[in-house]
């Protein structure tokens, strides 16, 4: 069975979604902490937090928003956006980030991402590795790059890397359905991957998809806010699991 981590993206403080990564195809659903808390009262005990405004800066932002979701809550929080240096880091953790997922830096600075890697541990650290045409995409999405994403992702499960995010640009916020047969192939060359799909889900049946390909977590975001997948669904859903 395959667990949802909602997801709750954030712009000047807000709960938004967008479509494909693009920042002018946004669309706000209100406060944070109160999804936060209807995740929570729905059982849901992972949260996907990314500060969008981060990701398009290179620094975090709204940590702030952080720290009132992880003071008023009991959700472990994954958290990415903007993570670009060391001090960057200590706020997330500072502001109650269980885990921080590192994307461009991993991309960019590989050598800083296994430093925090050694120094905190592959259950804090995640890798983000998000793809455009099946290569690795920086910056909030807004820069593509050659590398292959199933290379880019074997090459750190390889350095320690047991937690990956993957998100398909585009299927992401369209609600047409994730990227199975890329999983299937990721998890090929890295079976041993904790693998955590994100982009493109749009229904519950999309969540058996996953699970038959050997998913055991997917991020929702943009199908939660839009009804396709229901809080009540997903309580019957944490209460099988």
């Amino acid at each position: 069975m395959t667990t949802i981590i909602p997801a709750i993206d954030i712009i000047d403080g807000k709960c938004v979604r967008l479509t494909q990564g693009d920042y002018s195809r946004s669309r706000e659903y209100g406060n944070p902490l109160d999804m936060a808390m209807a995740f929570e009262d729905a059982g849901c005990r992972r949260l996907h937090l990314v500060d969008l405004d981060g990701a398009k800066a290179s620094h975090i932002i709204n940590y702030r928003v952080l720290e009132n979701i992880a003071t008023h809550t009991g959700l472990v929080i994954d958290f990415g956006g903007g993570v670009k240096s060391d001090e960057d880091l200590h706020i997330a953790f500072d502001s109650g980030a269980a885990m921080v997922t590192g994307g461009s830096i991993a991309v960019k600075q590989p050598d800083v991402m296994l430093r925090w890697l050694a120094t905190h541990g592959s259950d804090r650290i995640i890798l983000g590795a998000d793809a455009r045409d099946g290569k690795i995409a920086t910056n909030g999405w807004h820069e593509s790059s050659d590398r292959d994403v199933i290379d880019f992702i074997e090459e750190y499960t390889g350095k320690g890397i047991t937690q990956t995010i993957c998100t398909d640009i585009a299927c992401d916020g369209t609600l047409q359905g994730p990227s199975v047969e890329l999983y299937r192939k990721i998890l090929e060359r890295c079976p041993g991957l904790q693998l955590i799909a994100s982009g493109g889900i749009g229904s519950m049946a999309d969540m058996e998809k996953l699970g038959e390909a050997g998913i055991t977590q997917a991020i929702a975001g943009k199908a939660i806010y839009e009804g396709k997948i229901t809080l009540k669904e997903i309580e019957q859903l944490n209460l099988q699991n």
